[in-house]
């Protein structure tokens, strides 16, 4: 096995995002006040409040880049050449990721796969067989635990560099994108993924298929306004299931794939439409 520690390399500096600037100047200023203006002491103190409100609502949206850069759409190089991506969460699935394999090689479309690590482990075989197929697979962390937008710096270090050095072991390639579990986090997590030249990727639309068991309201929420450039998120992993008892995403991949051959949308891995987020290989 790949130590983790063996993934942190020298870097360029963590560029601090300019919201976490304002949070500290705001920290700095309101201190300041209370201790030369006591009776301004209610005001500072409204202000950190407010400032942590928006912090963590920030780290609640996870479409959101005030905590750090965050990948919702492809380059506009990508955009332009009709590209998008399909981004598969919390397999490998030992039902339904095989019959993802099989929808996608019929209509020879490669897409990128954000792995839990421990599903990883259990099914090393079916990994493989996603990247000898051309598919992309990226990191999803090491457990998916609920907690995870609560952990500190050692705990993100543990829990995505784990799961990175496994993902290697597996497929014999370094994921370069993240994606949080549920897409929650802290302000502590970017700095982390900056020292592992990590992107972290959430999507442009998503179609809820982990929740919602008609094909049709998950397919609407994908295909409409459907663009170059988008990142859809689907779940071959935890699958919501129709009344059939059938995987939702096995009856929406079809009519999804279609609509995109229809307007022109080529799908591309993440590995094919970014760049690596120091500019290594």
């Amino acid at each position: 096995m790949i130590p983790a520690s063996s993934l942190i390399t020298q870097t360029p500096h963590w560029p601090w995002p300019p919201a976490l600037k304002a949070s500290l100047g705001i920290h700095v200023a309101a201190g300041s006040a209370a201790l030369l203006l006591p009776e301004s002491a209610l005001w500072a103190a409204g202000s950190v409040l407010l400032n942590h409100a928006v912090i963590t609502v920030s780290g609640l949206w996870p479409r959101s880049a005030l905590l750090g850069p965050n990948v919702t759409r492809l380059p506009a190089a990508a955009a332009a050449r009709g590209e998008v991506a399909l981004t598969f969460d919390d397999g490998p699935d030992p039902e339904v990721t095989p019959i993802v394999l099989d929808l996608l090689a019929q209509e020879g479309v490669r897409a990128t796969f954000f792995c839990i690590a421990g599903r990883a482990r259990e099914h090393p075989a079916l990994l493989r067989r996603i990247v000898a197929a051309g598919h992309s697979v990226q990191n999803h962390s090491l457990r998916h635990g609920h907690h995870f937008s609560l952990l500190g710096p050692r705990g993100f270090e543990r829990e995505i560099g784990d799961a990175q050095a496994q993902l290697a072991d597996i497929t014999g390639q370094w994921p370069f994108c993240f994606r949080a579990p549920a897409g929650l986090r802290n302000p502590l997590l970017d700095p982390v993924l900056h020292r592992l030249g990590l992107h972290l990727v959430s999507w442009t639309r998503r179609g809820f298929d982990t929740r919602t068991r008609d094909p049709g309201r998950v397919l609407a929420r994908l295909a409409r306004g459907l663009a170059g450039g988008d990142v859809l998120l689907l779940h071959d992993g935890h699958a919501c299931r129709t009344p059939a008892d059938r995987p939702v995403l096995l009856e929406v991949l079809p009519p999804l794939l279609a609509r995109c051959r229809a307007a022109g949308l080529r799908p591309v891995t993440l590995d094919q439409a970014l760049p690596h987020r120091h500019g290594a290989a």
